[in-house]
């Protein structure tokens, strides 16, 4: 079968892909650089290179496809993030129906089932509700929990002042976390099954801990026993998002969202929709992983 992975060598994308691939389908990757064709074409795949902002270049590359993977990039430079975000699942729709494509996994989030309030996750919201309306296309809505490699955006904090934070708190294991890795497993499992029907989504969760845990563990892991997790204030949140770089309008989303998970409104839909199994990393195993960052940087 064809498949259509977008995301180019990305943390989720690349290893869907050398699945795929592995079981013989035949696989197109979508890279917005040049430089990447050598080393997507080592992988055994073909690259089609374009940005997922042209409508037209995604209906090209998604003819003859049984199904698509999609997702949208990151960005640092929207001025308005959600509506970007919603343009970007625009353009897979027209693409979709255009392109006659039947099967889609799409990458969104936990609290995507909310039509606001959580940040760039709002955006996705869109998403899913605009790729939803299309007819005759069946969609899987991939909705994994924080990532672990969030969290290294702390390791400035705990070099400079020996602590981990945000604005958002979880006591009592009700911070769902999750790694890359497995949500390309489940994503893979999702392609080469295409047994969905409709539209659905489904959770993907490694570890439920509380960030207590979470800072108790790395800092055990990086020869820092003690280390605490630290609530800030929105404003506090904000400030330091800004004082990192970050321009107003994206760390105004990211504040919205920590705020969003603090309340736990983020997770609720997660929690009565809880998947039987949760997935193989385990806090343990990144804190493992973190360390060599940590390490290195």
């Amino acid at each position: 079968m064809k498949y259509v992975i977008i995301g180019s060598l990305g943390n989720t994308s690349k290893p869907i892909s050398i699945k795929l691939i592995s079981t013989g389908n035949e696989v197109t990757i979508v890279t917005s650089r040049k430089e990447n064709i050598k080393t997507i074409e080592a992988l055994g795949a073909a690259a089609a290179v374009g940005s997922v902002e042209d409508a037209d270049f995604l209906t090209d590359t998604f003819m003859g496809a049984g199904a698509v993977f999609t997702l949208v990039p990151p960005t640092l430079s929207a001025t308005d993030w959600k509506s970007w975000i919603e343009g970007i699942g625009k353009n897979y729709a027209k693409a979709i129906e255009a392109s006659g494509v039947k099967f889609v996994v799409n990458l969104s989030s936990i609290g995507a089932d909310l039509p606001g309030g959580v940040g760039p996750v709002t955006g996705l919201h869109r998403v899913e509700e605009t790729l939803n309306k299309l007819t005759g296309v069946n969609i899987k809505h991939l909705r994994p929990a924080y990532f672990y490699f969030n969290l290294f955006s702390n390791i400035p904090l705990i070099k400079n002042a020996g602590i981990m934070g945000s604005n958002f708190a979880i006591k009592e294991k009700k911070f769902p976390i999750v790694h890359p890795d497995d949500v390309a497993i489940a994503a893979a499992e999702e392609l080469m099954r295409l047994d969905f029907s409709g539209h659905s989504a489904r959770y993907i969760v490694g570890d439920e801990v509380s960030t207590d845990e979470i800072a108790a563990e790395i800092g055990g892991a990086i020869d820092k026993p003690g280390l605490p997790w630290v609530y800030f204030t929105n404003e506090q949140a904000f400030d330091g998002m800004k004082g990192a770089g970050l321009q107003d309008e994206i760390a105004k989303n990211y504040v919205e969202m920590g705020d969003a998970i603090n309340s736990g409104k983020m997770s609720e839909d997660y929690w009565k929709h809880h998947p039987d199994t949760l997935g193989k990393i385990k806090l343990v195993d990144f804190a493992k992983e973190f360390a060599q960052i940590y390490k290195e940087s």
